[in-house]
C-alpha cells in the first residue's frame, strides 16, 4: 500500500467541506423560500427582519472568513515563493522543471487574494 498523498488528502477534505457549504447555502435558500408564508399571512415586517438578519450574519460571517484567509495566505506568501523550483535551467529563459506550473499557481492564489480583498475591503 502506498503512502498517503497530503495534497491529495487535503484536496478531498476541502472538497467535502464546499460540498457541505453548498448544502448549507441550499438549506438557508429553503428557508428563505419558507419566509413568504410571513407576509402571506399578514406578517411581511417578520419576513422582512428574518430576511435582513440572514443576509447581514451570512455576509459578516463571509466577509470574516474571507479576511481571515485572505491575512493568512498573504502572509504565508514570501515563503510560498522561496518555494520556487530551482536546478538546471530545461531550456534558455524557461526557468527550471516545474518553473511555470510553480509561478502560474502562485499567480492565481495572488488573483484569489485580491479578489478576496476587494469583496471584504
Amino acid at each position: 500500500m502506498t503512502d498517503p498523498d497530503p495534497a491529495r488528502e487535503a484536496r478531498l477534505a476541502i472538497a467535502r467541506h464546499l460540498a457541505d457549504l453548498h448544502r448549507l447555502h441550499l438549506a438557508l435558500a429553503a428557508d428563505s423560500r419558507a419566509l413568504k408564508s410571513l407576509t402571506v399571512g399578514g406578517r411581511p415586517l417578520a419576513e422582512i427582519e428574518i430576511a435582513a438578519e440572514m443576509l447581514e450574519q451570512y455576509m459578516a460571517a463571509t466577509d470574516a472568513f474571507l479576511e481571515n484567509m485572505r491575512g493568512r495566505f498573504e502572509t504565508r506568501l514570501p515563503t510560498l515563493r522561496r518555494g520556487e523550483p530551482h536546478g538546471t535551467e530545461v531550456a534558455p529563459g524557461q526557468g527550471a522543471m516545474g518553473h511555470g506550473p510553480f509561478w502560474y499557481a502562485f499567480s492565481r492564489l495572488c488573483v484569489a487574494l485580491r479578489q478576496a480583498a476587494r469583496r471584504v475591503g
